[in-house]
């Protein structure tokens, strides 16, 4: 896989704090994958997302993005590569419909407008809202709303998108909508996610982990992998997935598996056939 991120030794604290941050921080992200950085609130990971679209610059260390090293000279052509989607879509809307919204940032990068208008069609149907082109978003619900900050950024047509805590202000449908949205694109684009989060059931779904702890890496791994420190994640006050604790508690009720369930069909899978058999 082409390395696409490289972190290397990076240090960060804000002006009026004597801790650090980001303390020390090595990390890669490769194209196409799905990476998800996971920690407590005040762990570091919406510092280290804000550090990869150049809104921090590292005390010390190197940032580098593509063929850029992160400096004032190269922020702009690192935030071209890079789309956010923030926590609440409130904050990303500037126009007064949903068409106007989405082709904003196009106008601000020169976009034609004939590709403009293209881009705004297609990235709209990508996230299923094309119907709703001409709505004032804050007619929208909060999925909806999620998924047109999707379209705004995919419009741009960016290597990565960045999902900071996108999907905590959402019902559990909303979620699976947006998740479900994203994962369609980046398997189309060979698009590179990173996602910043404390839902340790979204992180389940991702192809790699880490783990922040008091601004320094605890642990990277296969989702699977980082699931089996169970306890080591609940006193560094995160949470295992659901179906992991079910099948826990079903274990102690016959249900005789060794499996460590990330996705909710495979225990169901599972549960049916454990059914028929008895």
């Amino acid at each position: 896989m082409n390395q696409l991120i490289s972190i290397e030794n990076v240090s960060f604290r804000y002006d009026d704090q004597k801790q650090f941050a980001l303390k020390d921080v090595n990390l890669k992200v490769y194209e196409g994958e799905w990476l998800a950085i996971v920690g407590h609130n005040g762990s570091g990971k919406s510092t280290l997302a804000k550090m990869l679209n150049g809104l921090h610059f590292p005390e010390s260390g190197t940032v580098r993005v593509g063929e850029y090293l992160l400096s004032e000279e190269t922020v702009w052509d690192i935030r071209s590569k890079i789309g956010m989607v923030f926590q609440n879509p409130d904050n990303q809307f500037v126009g007064t419909t949903v068409e106007d919204d989405v082709a904003f940032g196009l106008e601000n990068h020169g976009v034609p407008h004939l590709q403009m208008v293209e881009r705004v069609i297609h990235s709209l149907d990508r996230v299923q809202m094309g119907e709703f082109l001409n709505q004032e978003p804050h007619h929208l619900s909060g999925g909806q709303k999620q998924r047109v900050a999707i379209a705004s950024v995919v419009a741009l047509e960016p290597d990565i998108i960045i999902l900071d805590e996108a999907t905590s202000m959402l019902d559990p449908k909303g979620r699976q909508e947006v998740l479900k949205t994203i994962n369609e694109i980046k398997k189309d684009r060979n698009l590179t996610v990173i996602s910043i989060t404390h839902d340790l059931e979204e992180a389940a779904q991702a192809d790699r982990m880490v783990v922040l702890n008091q601004g320094e890496v605890y642990k990277e791994g296969l989702p699977k992998e980082i699931f089996r420190l169970e306890d080591d994640l609940i006193a560094l006050g995160l949470d295992v997935p659901f179906t992991l604790k079910l099948a826990k508690a079903l274990k102690k009720n016959g249900f005789n598996s060794e499996k460590r369930y990330l996705v909710e069909e495979d225990l169901v899978k599972d549960l049916w056939t454990y059914h028929l058999n008895k």
